[in-house]
């Protein structure tokens, strides 16, 4: 029997058709053929089934929105960790954002020190993106050679001082050059931002310093730079609802604009952020409940493209959980592992389907990095790329059971609705109830 030739099976599969059920038979690592229909019986040759009967059968999430921090703050994540969280969670690709390592990725040097340090230590398949910072508008075009997807920036500071802010002229000038390749924004404008005030243990003070208006001015302004250009832009981490109409009115004009939220946007409201909760930080920061219903009808419109994790962590010395200072916490949530029930128990009980996690979390983010011929969708000709989860079960998120290095998250303790049940990478079980039964198979993916 060829241990790369069998045929999965299940009453919910779903593919961009819609979900009921198929037999997927998959041959060297990719998927040679879907039916439609009751589970296969096993064919002459021996091909094995696999039939998981009602679990649910998707595509592998795409989260193109993760910091490992390695090579050099490996103490914060790591490619080890940080995949094995991923697959534990249904993530079959990530794509690794150039902050927080060391070097970050702004030059075709620290590229190369990057994928070394990935080498051999991946259980999904990870792509990368560049970074634009100011002074390496040189850089650009060797690290798209190199291999990269597009180019992140930050239009505020960040919280290292490796990966400086860019200036509206410095985003002028890379789009100018390289307009037809992807750039993912952080958008918040960085004089709109306010000096810290209040008690530093209050989440409100932290949002305070954070306004929507901070937020609603870059989209605005980014939104305004792609049509001047034709550049395609993509907005990360929106958490502002009130810079949604920028974003509607682009798409509207058939501008090359897409916008992601993420699963603490949807889940979390500041209403409910106790004090000294500094697990909860990040930025932009979690607005307030009536804003968070305004995301969810974002995507219900399409106007928000996808849901993806911006994995952040770091040590928890560094979240200051002991003291609860928020002013002093460094920013950032774990979720990797997470994203697929958080966002799942949030979207059920608004009515959104299974179709809808797919396009969010799969489809979307793959065409995002331009791998959509490949991964997103299961589809003849495609990586054999699944999660088989049971979206009906539920269970508490117990931090020490979590696969990322460090355990802290926001999410300790609540009851989330969704088990994955096991996870496929090119046809090889990655990960099974809590176990990974095989060795590494992650690949470093490189764009054309």
């Amino acid at each position: 029997m060829n241990a790369f030739e069998f045929i999965l099976a299940s009453r919910r599969v779903v593919r961009p058709e819609g979900v009921g059920p198929a037999s997927i038979l998959v041959r060297g690592g990719r998927i040679a053929e879907v039916t439609p229909g009751a589970a296969a019986a096993p064919r002459t040759g021996g091909i094995a089934v696999t039939d998981v009967g009602d679990s649910v059968v998707m595509p592998g999430l795409v989260d193109t929105h993760v910091h490992v921090n390695d090579p050099d703050r490996a103490e914060w994540e790591g490619f080890e960790t940080a995949t094995r969280a991923a697959a534990s969670g249904g993530v079959t690709t990530i794509f690794d954002m150039p902050v927080h390592s060391v070097p970050p990725t702004t030059s075709r040097d620290a590229f190369h020190e990057k994928t070394e340090a990935a080498a051999g230590r991946l259980r999904v398949d990870v792509g990368f993106w560049g970074g634009l910072v100011p002074g390496n508008l040189a850089e650009l075009s060797p690290l798209r050679a190199s291999g990269v997807f597009g180019y992140a920036c930050s239009l505020c500071p960040s919280d290292v001082p490796e990966f400086p802010a860019v200036t509206e002229h410095d985003l002028l000038l890379a789009t100018e050059r390289l307009g037809d390749t992807p750039f993912l924004i952080h958008a918040e404008w960085p004089s709109l931002l306010r000096p810290w005030q209040g008690r530093p243990e209050k989440y409100a003070s932290y949002l305070d310093s954070r306004p929507r208006a901070a937020e609603n001015e870059a989209v605005a302004r980014v939104v305004r730079l792609s049509r001047e250009s034709g550049t395609p832009i993509h907005i990360l981490h929106i958490s502002s609802a009130e810079s949604l109409d920028a974003i509607a009115r682009a798409k509207g004009e058939g501008m090359s604009v897409t916008a992601e939220t993420c699963p603490q946007y949807l889940c979390f409201d500041s209403e409910e952020i106790p004090d000294g909760a500094t697990e909860f930080k990040c930025a932009p920061p979690i607005r307030e409940r009536e804003n968070r219903e305004r995301l969810w009808r974002g995507l219900a419109d399409e106007t928000l493209d996808m849901v993806v994790s911006d994995h952040c962590p770091c040590p928890p010395e560094a979240k200051k959980r002991d003291s609860g200072d928020f002013a002093e916490a460094r920013g950032g949530i774990s979720s990797l592992g997470l994203t697929l029930a958080a966002t799942w128990t949030a979207a059920s009980e608004r009515g959104f389907s299974l179709e809808d996690l797919a396009r969010w979390m799969s489809a979307a983010p793959a065409r995002l990095a331009g791998v959509s011929a490949w991964k997103g969708a299961i589809e003849a000709g495609k990586n054999a790329d699944f999660v088989v989860w049971n979206p009906e079960t539920q269970w508490r998120v117990e931090p020490e059971r979590l696969h990322q290095r460090h355990k802290l998250t926001p999410w300790a303790g609540s009851v989330l609705k969704g088990v994955v049940e096991a996870t496929y990478l090119k046809g090889m079980k990655i990960y099974e109830r809590g176990e990974f039964p095989s060795s590494p198979r992650g690949e470093i993916l490189l764009s054309a």
